[in-house]
């Protein structure tokens, strides 16, 4: 089942229809950077100021990674966005973030680096008033040989 499309709107994917998807990828989103500064307002959202983070010149010396990462939390924390410019779900009132069942972060992201996210429906579950899903979430950094993120998001939708 091809989801609805909109010119210059995600795919839009019928709530019901759905449960025939388990297994499938259901959208790759476009790249996104991710800014030192981006990386910075985090830091100071946080709290987490390691120099791993911020200071370009000791993690360009002393880091394994060569240079400035992004907090782990931080490129999980794109996940919705990235999801968003990806697809959408029709037919939902409301989405609840029920939590997570794994999340890992394979490989490092570096500062100024592209990431994009791929979507894959692992479950379907009826739940009163909408459906339960499990979304893999793999979000990749551009010319990167793993991941830099893989998460099993659990997300209840209501109609």
């Amino acid at each position: 089942m091809k989801p609805a499309t909109d010119p210059g709107r995600p795919p839009a994917f019928p709530l019901e229809a759905l449960g025939g998807l388990v297994g499938q990828e259901l959208a790759v989103s476009p790249w996104m950077e991710v800014s030192a500064e981006r990386i910075a307002a985090f830091a100071d959202a946080t709290g987490d100021h390691q120099w791993i983070h911020l200071d370009a010149a000791r993690a360009a010396k002393e880091s394994p990674y060569g240079g400035v990462v992004a907090h782990g939390f931080l490129t999980l924390s794109l996940i919705p966005a990235l999801r968003a410019s990806a697809m959408t779900i029709a037919g939902v009132r409301m989405a609840i973030n029920y939590g997570t069942n794994k999340v890992r972060f394979p490989a490092p992201l570096l500062a100024g680096r592209r990431v994009r996210g791929e979507f894959a429906l692992q479950s379907h579950e009826p739940i009163e008033g909408g459906a339960q899903l499990v979304i893999r979430a793999t979000v990749t950094e551009e010319g990167a040989a793993k991941p830099c993120c893989v998460a099993e998001l659990v997300t209840r939708l209501y109609r």
